[in-house]
C-alpha cells in the first residue's frame, strides 16, 4: 500500500496529540504550526501540583511534544501558515514560513541574544526543553526589521546564528487528508473595565500561569514583591450577552481555583478571594478538590463591576454584595482575571477555505463523527469546535485519528 501523509494545521496539544497518534500507526505527518513555538497555550501552563497532582493536565502537554519532536514519522513547521488549499486527488497546500532570523542548527540557546536585546518583547524565549531553538526575534518588536537602527543581537551572538536580513520562504506540502486543529484565542480583556493593559496589577489568568512557571510565587508585576491578597474574577469574555459570548469556557473555574490552590500551598499567608458567577466543576476527582479548596479561599459569588487604583500600589475591586445588596469595595494587591476561550481572528477565513460550516459562537460546527467539510478528507480536533481542557482535548484528538486512520483505509481499499 503506498504510504498515506496527514497534515496538520494547528501544534497545540490537539494537534500534537493527533499527530502522534496517527505516527504510531505509520502514518507521516505534517505539522503546520504558525508559532515560533509549538505546543499552544497549553505549553505555557504551570503544573499546579501541591503536595499531591490536582489534574491540571499540563504535564500531559510537554509529553505529547516530547513525543512528536522525537518521532521520525513526523515533521514539524514552525513559523508557518497556510495560505491555500486545494484538491484533486489528494490535497494540495501552499504555506508561507516567517523568515528563521535564529539558525537552529548553530545556535545554543546560550540566552545572549534575550540578555542583550534593548528592546521588550524583540527577542522571545521558549517554554520547553523541545522548543529548539529556545529564542525567537519578534518581525513586529525587531528595532532593525523596523528601521535597521539595531544590530546588538547580532554583534553579541558567540555562535553567528543570527540573520537579522532573512526572508520569508514559500512552500508546498501535499497529504492524503487534513486536520484543522489551530485552537481558540484567549479574550482580551481591554474592554473590560478591569483596568488590564493600564494597571501593572491586573493579570490575565495565561499571565498568571507564566508567572507561576517563571517565578514559582504569585508575585506584583509592578514592583516583583510578594501579593498578599488577590483577587480571581471569573467569566471574562465569557458567558456575556453584550458581547454575544453566550458559552461557557468550562475550564476557567478549574484552572484558577488549583493556581489558587497552588499559591495558597507556596504563599500561606496569601489572603486569596474567587469571584465567580457559578462554579463549573468539569474534570476528574475535582468534587473532591473544590471541596477541600474552600477551606483556604473565599468564594464570593459575584461579579465585579470596576477596578479602580488605591493607595499602597494597591486596586479598589467595586461588588454587589448578593446577601446585602450592598456595593462594596475591597483592595488587592493582584487581580486575576479568567479570560474565556474565543474563536481564532481567522476562523471565518479558515471555515471558507476548508468548506467548513462555522457554528453560531463563531466556533467550527462540531460533527458527531468525522468532520462537517463539504470536502472528504479534513477532519476538525480539540477546542478548534469549541472550548475544551487538555485532557478533553487529547481525547478529542485520539477520536480524530481514528476517523482520519478509517478514512484512509477506505481510500486504499
Amino acid at each position: 500500500m503506498t504510504a498515506k501523509k496527514v497534515l496538520v494545521i494547528g501544534g497545540g496539544v490537539a494537534g500534537l496529540a493527533a499527530a502522534s497518534e496517527l505516527a504510531d500507526l505509520d502514518i507521516d505527518v505534517e505539522i503546520v504550526e504558525q508559532s515560533d513555538f509549538p505546543g499552544g497555550h497549553a505549553i505555557q501552563y504551570t503544573c499546579k501540583a501541591t503536595d499531591q497532582c490536582v489534574k491540571c493536565g499540563a504535564c500531559m502537554v510537554e509529553e505529547k511534544l516530547d513525543r512528536v519532536v522525537n518521532n521520525p514519522k513526523i515533521k514539524m513547521m514552525s513559523g508557518t501558515r497556510v495560505q491555500n488549499v486545494s484538491k484533486s486527488e489528494d490535497f494540495s497546500v501552499s504555506l508561507l514560513k516567517k523568515p528563521v532570523f535564529i539558525n537552529p542548527e548553530k545556535c545554543s540557546n546560550c540566552g545572549i541574544c534575550f540578555e542583550k536585546c534593548p528592546e521588550k518583547g524583540a527577542v522571545l524565549k521558549g517554554f520547553s526543553r523541545n522548543h529548539v531553538p529556545f529564542y525567537a526575534i519578534s518581525g513586529e518588536k525587531c528595532r532593525y526589521l523596523k528601521d535597521q537602527s539595531c544590530t546588538i543581537c547580532r554583534e553579541a551572538c558567540p555562535e553567528g546564528a543570527i540573520d537579522l536580513d532573512a526572508g520569508e520562504t514559500t512552500l508546498s506540502a501535499h497529504a492524503n487528508a487534513v486536520i484543522l486543529a489551530t485552537g481558540f484565542k484567549p479574550f482580551d480583556p481591554v474592554s473590560k473595565p478591569y483596568g488590564y493593559g493600564k494597571f501593572k496589577n491586573v493579570v490575565t489568568n495565561l499571565d498568571m500561569e507564566r508567572m507561576l512557571r517563571r517565578d514559582g510565587r504569585a508575585i506584583k508585576p509592578s514592583n516583583g514583591v510578594e501579593a498578599d491578597r488577590i483577587a480571581f474574577i471569573q467569566c471574562v469574555g465569557s458567558r456575556d450577552a453584550k458581547l454575544n459570548h453566550l458559552w461557557c469556557s468550562k475550564v476557567c473555574c478549574g484552572s484558577a481555583l488549583r493556581m489558587a490552590g497552588l499559591v495558597k500551598a507556596r504563599q500561606p499567608e496569601t489572603q486569596i478571594t474567587f469571584f465567580y458567577m457559578d462554579v463549573q466543576t468539569f474534570g476528574r476527582d475535582f468534587d473532591e478538590f473544590y471541596a477541600k479548596i474552600q477551606k483556604d479561599v473565599r468564594l464570593i459569588r459575584a461579579i465585579p463591576g470596576d477596578i479602580y487604583p488605591a493607595g499602597n500600589d494597591q486596586l479598589q475591586v467595586t461588588f454587589l454584595d448578593n446577601t446585602s445588596s450592598e456595593t462594596l469595595q475591597e483592595e488587592f494587591d493582584l487581580v486575576v482575571l479568567s479570560v474565556g476561550m474565543t474563536p481564532c481572528q481567522d476562523m471565518q477565513e479558515t471555515a471558507e477555505t476548508l468548506k467548513l460550516q462555522l457554528a453560531e459562537t463563531g466556533f467550527i460546527e462540531q460533527a458527531d463523527k468525522g468532520s462537517l467539510s463539504a470536502e472528504k478528507g479534513i477532519f476538525t480536533t480539540g477546542s478548534v469546535t469549541g472550548p475544551m481542557s487538555i485532557p478533553e482535548s487529547i481525547a478529542s484528538a485520539g477520536k480524530t485519528a481514528f476517523e482520519v486512520t478509517k478514512y484512509l483505509g477506505n481510500m486504499a481499499s
